[in-house]
């Protein structure tokens, strides 16, 4: 049965999600809702955020974004590039390429809806009541 509606909970440096089909910019709204196959086997579950789901800070070369973990990890000291290292780093890093379907653009057709941040009291103490 599918959800109506699913609470996410994104960071609030994350980029906004682009449209359907553009680039990946890293928001991570996809990998939050749900995880991919390869997500799926780390993360042991089919619903809510994928386990390897990393947060990267922005650093001089790159933005702050969502990344995946298993494409972190396995990228080893030869950098990012998927075509280096031995050949079973190769083999692996085209897999879960494949897999969360990098390089094709958002495919998360999702509606994210933010939430307001809720004022501060005038006084700054919350009340609550029972």
């Amino acid at each position: 049965m599918p959800r109506d509606h699913q609470v996410i909970h994104i960071h609030p440096g994350a980029p906004a999600k682009p449209p359907l089909g553009a680039p990946c910019n890293g928001c991570g709204v996809c990998c939050l809702a749900v995880p991919c196959p390869a997500g799926m086997l780390v993360s042991r579950k089919r619903h809510g955020a994928c386990d390897a789901l990393v947060w990267s800070e922005a650093s001089d070369t790159a933005p702050a974004r969502y990344q995946c973990g298993l494409m972190l990890r396995a990228a080893g000291p030869e950098g990012p590039d998927w075509r280096a290292g031995p050949w079973w780093r190769r083999v692996w890093l085209a897999w879960v390429r494949r897999l969360i379907s990098a390089g094709s653009g958002c495919d998360a057709s999702l509606d994210v809806l933010t939430q307001p941040d809720r004022a501060a009291p005038a006084d700054g103490v919350e009340s609550a009541t029972k």
